[in-house]
């Protein structure tokens, strides 16, 4: 019996990881339909992220639209980040990417977003809005892991 060792390729991973992270920003949009994080019409972080760069009040249209982009775009970033350390550590796609989503958002919405001013800190924050932060990251990155994992043995 051989055992195949496979050689980390640093391109592979982070066009299989830029390519999951987007599956995974649907994903994770799909469950923020079902189970919102703000049900008070707060919002969403990457809105705020938007006017604050902009340095004034978008139209409702614009904001909406900048909101997205950002949001889709941090998630295919964080997805090629994810492809590329899966390359080199195998470690990181345990649990099936579900501990890369909570570590995610982890580091997102309990740390940066709160420190920039984007998010209300944890302590503020809703159960249901960090339940359903925590699950939303959950499918996120479990479906992250399942299509770069998909598409990396294919490459």
């Amino acid at each position: 019996m051989t055992t195949e060792t496979r050689i980390p390729h640093f391109w592979k991973g982070l066009c299989c990881g830029l390519i999951g992270g987007l599956a995974g920003t649907a994903a994770k949009s799909a469950a923020e339909a079902i189970f919102p994080p703000r049900v008070h019409g707060e919002p969403e972080p990457p809105e705020v992220l938007a006017e604050k760069a902009a340095g004034h009040h978008l139209a409702l249209s614009t904001r909406n639209a900048a909101g997205e982009t950002i949001h889709w775009g941090f998630g295919a970033l964080a997805g090629a980040v994810y492809g590329v350390a899966a390359e080199y550590y195998p470690a990181s796609t345990e649990r099936g990417g579900a501990a890369f989503g909570m570590a995610l958002c982890a580091a997102t919405h309990e740390g940066a977003l709160p420190a920039l001013g984007l998010a209300a800190s944890p302590a503020e924050q809703s159960s249901r809005e960090k339940s359903s932060e925590v699950a939303t990251h959950v499918v996120y990155g479990v479906v992250t892991e399942t299509v770069r994992s998909l598409l990396r043995r294919v490459l």
